[in-house]
């Protein structure tokens, strides 16, 4: 088995050499559809094993196998003519069936993604290094999926990408308090990378007996992405975990009129991080009822995710402090939130949660749909002891969930908890961002005496550096 890590390592090495790639955002996308490609390619070698008939979405030509799989195989400038002239244009405006998921996965991908390689020989190292990894054996799945993780941990990073990576930590604590059960139809309407959705299909994997549950968890794991390298990187995302045909879609999930959301398209459950502090694009809110029009993209979300849950449906989202209060259409949104759904319980998180890429004040929200809200429990998550903030190096980690996990289950006021009734939210206007009331101040208690000692010994001292002063003048 070769060295996963290592691989990915000296195909980054390569590429640094190439001069078409500038930045690591470049270098992960280009990273990002040769996986792909290599990645179905394994996969569709699997399934015709399995079934004589299977016919992959993929033109034969443009098979990885055909292409790149040979080492001694094309190089130099007839590899790059092949990949700009041919693998590109022909997967940009593949012709696609109705019900052609992974055929119209594969279009969106190479319409949104670029092949930035100049130099065919070191396209042509790059390549015989990724064809080291087998995608197929179950071990290098595991670990590749942990080297994935960290990729995509690198790009969110990067400022300029204006992606959101949520830590594992935060993601992980939503879906173990959702608790997604098998069946259960699960959305992220803003998934990026998939994160929320990786996280649900391993704690819904645990609950998998036979086939006919293995098919039921592929066809309930749903989510939207409008960018084209996260929808790309969810899509291998997906794929890495045994989601044969991702049900992943390429648009922006604001972009549907809200009205046109039936009881056939709602779902059960809804874990997401929706962009916020960002202006929807140009008319989006006009999906909207008018009464909750608004370019806040945070705002529009809640209102979708209202939209789209069945009664008695389970959310786990995050949102920023200024989701929280405000007026006008602000309040009016909460208010919805309020009156259609039992919002129970809003974990406050330390601003440095999103460090490096997000410095706002976060809240994890967690509510049903179908119920009034009666009271809410707000709890104060607080960094651990001794760390002043959480940074790249020590972010947050699941175990740091633990006391609110065992608080969860046996609700009690405390330092860190308390609870607020819907009467007093109402006489707020709605405003949710409540501060901690049973937060103990500590006291400093000044010793009179020690600063009037203090101040004499430096105005003593400051005498004597006058004198001096004096003396040389």
């Amino acid at each position: 088995m070769s060295n996963i890590g290592g691989v990915i390592k000296s195909i980054r090495d390569i590429f640094r050499k190439d001069p078409g790639l500038s930045g690591d955002a470049q270098r992960i996308e280009q990273l990002g559809w040769m996986i792909f490609l290599k990645l179905f390619d394994d996969k569709d070698q699997e399934k015709e094993l399995l079934n004589p008939k299977y016919k992959s979405p993929i033109p034969t030509e443009l098979q990885w196998r055909n292409w790149a799989a040979d080492d001694e195989g094309m190089t130099g400038d007839a590899l790059i003519d092949f990949v700009n002239n041919k693998l590109f244009p022909q997967l940009k405006n593949l012709t696609v069936g109705l019900d052609d998921t992974l055929g119209v996965i594969i279009r969106n991908i190479f319409d949104g993604t670029n092949n930035y390689m100049k130099s065919g020989t070191t396209f042509r190292q790059a390549i015989n290094k990724l064809n080291e990894i087998d995608f197929n054996s179950s071990k290098e799945h595991h670990i590749f999926n942990a080297i994935y993780e960290d990729i995509l941990q690198g790009l969110a990073t990067k400022k300029d990408t204006g992606e959101f990576y949520t830590p594992r930590a935060v993601t992980q604590f939503i879906i173990d308090m959702v608790d997604p059960k098998l069946g259960e139809k699960i959305a992220d309407p803003a998934c990026g990378t998939a994160g929320f959705l990786v996280c649900a299909i391993e704690h819904v994997r645990k609950q998998v007996k036979n086939i006919d549950d293995r098919k039921v968890l592929q066809e309930t794991i749903t989510g939207t992405e409008l960018k084209p390298l996260p929808f790309m990187l969810s899509v291998v995302n997906l794929i890495t975990h045994d989601i044969e045909v991702p049900q992943i879609v390429n648009t922006d999930a604001l972009s549907r009129e809200l009205t046109s959301i039936r009881q056939a398209d709602r779902v059960d459950i809804i874990v997401a991080n929706p962009p916020f502090g960002g202006v929807v694009g140009d008319g989006m809110e006009t999906n909207f009822p008018l009464n909750y029009r608004t370019k806040e993209s945070a705002d529009l979300f809640l209102i979708l995710f209202i939209q789209m849950l069945k009664d008695g449906g389970r959310a786990g989202i995050v949102l920023p402090d200024g989701s929280l209060t405000g007026e006008g259409v602000k309040a009016r949104v909460r208010q919805k939130l309020l009156e259609d759904c039992n919002v129970h319980t809003i974990v406050r998180l330390p601003q440095s949660v999103f460090a490096p890429y997000a410095t706002v004040n976060t809240n994890l929200i967690f509510f049903e749909k179908g119920k009034k809200t009666r009271d809410i429990w707000y709890y104060e998550h607080t960094l651990p002891e001794g760390q002043k903030a959480y940074n790249k190096t020590k972010p947050i980690r699941i175990e740091e969930f633990e006391p609110l996990k065992a608080w969860w289950n046996d609700r009690k006021e405390s330092e860190v908890s308390w609870k607020i009734s819907m009467d007093t939210i109402i006489e707020r206007n709605f405003d949710l961002d409540i501060k901690n009331p049973n937060k103990v101040v500590e006291e400093v208690v000044y010793d009179r005496m020690a600063i009037i000692n203090k101040l004499e010994t430096n105005q003593s001292k400051i005498s004597e550096i006058l004198e001096d002063l004096k003396s040389l003048a």
